[in-house]
């Protein structure tokens, strides 16, 4: 950490100067849009869900396939070697049973019956990425598996009682290696913390996979950067990229995207079929859940950008994906019932004693 050029003796730091508050000039959301909202935050019908286990049994037949299992979590299968990103499997991104963001969906499959694992990827921190339940059941039920993440993590790892040499912590630009797959932390423009004290005490990364025929890119969360031009040059071409779209308001400051943004990000990185993620399983921000999907789609077909928007828990092959069918139209929205009617917890002292 004390070698990194992004660690400034006491916390991490994006490459520019950007707000990782509410950014000044800017709106802002107001308490009762948080606590009453009249958007439809939430669908209140089932989101239709694929079980993918019957193509996992199958290897795809382009050697590239990607299966979105709800926010960033993705099964990525690579010339034969099978990654998973920042998987939650948790009823709430959260880190209390009680209260916090609620999922809008079950997982499309369950963690045990996910087929074997080459290595396991976290972006950073943030419960809604690193999901302390679904680490320790990686670690009693997939006790070889390797976790790749980013530079700091894996001291928190460790007081979880995941073994140390499991664990590959990487800088930006730094590699690793698995199967004849090459992954590199890139950029990301973000922040980390679980608790009221740990603000940046650890990095936030995006990762690349460059396999024997195919490159894939998970963008994790990120706000718009230039960097993506760099990554677009040291790392690209890719067959594919995982950019999120959900979470945004404009007052966040530079550390989400939004759909606008990610448009603008792929851009920057100048090839491969686009996969929105970090949507349409969490209620992280105060717009409608659709509306991240929709917005994309609508603006990314009108300027013929190469989507793919799967259903939740289907696995994709994106050479030979042919269009998108926006299902999120038929599901049925309403907006929640008030946040202190449903999952607030009575003060804050109790969240801030039990996050970890």
């Amino acid at each position: 950490m004390l070698a990194s050029p992004r660690f400034d003796g006491r916390v991490f730091r994006n490459t520019f100067p950007v707000s990782t508050g509410l950014k000044p000039g800017v709106e802002r959301p107001t308490m009762r849009e948080f606590l009453c909202p009249d958007e439809e935050r939430v669908p209140s019908t089932p989101l239709p869900l694929v079980n993918p286990l019957p193509l996992w049994e199958k290897r795809p037949t382009s050697g590239l396939r990607v299966t979105w299992l709800g926010h960033s979590t993705l099964l990525i299968e690579i010339d034969g070697v099978r990654f998973l990103t920042d998987p939650v499997w948790s009823n709430r991104a959260s880190p209390l049973q009680f209260a916090g963001p609620k999922r809008f969906h079950p997982p499309p499959a369950s963690f045990t019956a996910l087929p074997p694992l080459d290595a396991v990827l976290l972006s950073h921190d943030h419960y809604d990425h690193l999901d302390r339940p679904t680490v320790l059941t990686l670690a009693k039920s997939r006790s070889t598996t390797p976790i790749i993440t980013s530079l700091g993590v894996g001291e928190r790892l460790e007081r979880w009682g995941i073994p140390a040499k499991r664990v590959t912590e990487l800088d930006w630009w730094e590699t690793t290696e698995v199967k004849g797959v090459t992954i590199t932390a890139a950029p990301a423009q973000h922040f980390s913390g679980r608790g009221v004290r740990d603000r940046n005490a650890t990095l936030w990364s995006s990762f690349h996979l460059r396999g024997a025929r195919h490159s894939f890119f998970f963008g994790a969360d990120t706000g718009l950067t230039p960097e993506y031009s760099d990554i677009a040059r040291r790392l690209g071409p890719f067959d594919a990229v995982a950019l999120e779209i959900g979470a945004y308001h404009p007052s966040w400051g530079d550390i989400h995207m939004g759909p606008v943004n990610a448009l603008k990000a792929y851009d920057l990185l100048q090839s491969g079929a686009f996969l929105p993620i970090h949507w349409g399983t969490f209620n992280l921000a105060i717009h409608p859940w659709s509306e991240p999907a929709e917005t994309v789609y609508r603006l990314g077909t009108s300027t013929g950008v190469p989507l793919i928007m799967p259903r939740l828990g289907a696995p994709t092959e994106p050479s030979q994906a042919d269009g998108v069918d926006p299902w999120w139209r038929a599901v049925a929205s309403t907006a929640p019932e008030p946040l202190a009617e449903r999952d607030a917890p009575e003060t804050l002292e109790p969240l801030a004693t039990m996050l970890d």
